[in-house]
C-alpha cells in the first residue's frame, strides 16, 4: 500500500512539475485514466476496500475489548484501594 502511495505521489509530482508542456500532460493523464478504469485495477481496489473495512472492524473490536478490560481493572483497583484505606 505504501509503494502505491509513493508511486502515485511521484507521478503527481512529475505531472505538476514537468516542463514538457500540455501534450505530455495529456499523455500522462490519458495513461493514468486507462489504468484507473482497467477492470483488473477496479477489482483490486474493491478487494482492498473490503479488506480494509474488515480489518478496521476487527481492530475496533480488539480495541473495544482492551479498553473495556483496562477500565474494569482500573475500577477494581480503585475499589480495593478504597476498601483498604480508612474513611476520614
Amino acid at each position: 500500500m505504501k509503494k502505491l502511495i509513493l508511486i502515485a505521489g511521484i507521478a503527481v509530482g512529475y505531472v505538476l512539475g514537468t516542463k514538457a508542456g500540455r501534450q505530455r500532460y495529456e499523455q500522462i493523464r490519458s495513461s493514468a485514466s486507462k489504468v484507473a478504469h482497467n477492470p483488473k485495477v477496479q477489482a483490486a481496489a474493491g478487494k482492498a476496500t473490503e479488506t480494509v473495512t474488515h480489518q478496521a472492524a476487527v481492530a475496533a473490536d480488539a480495541v473495544k475489548d482492551t479498553v473495556s478490560s483496562a477500565a474494569s481493572t482500573a475500577a477494581d483497583k480503585v475499589r480495593r484501594e478504597a476498601s483498604i484505606q480508612p474513611a476520614p
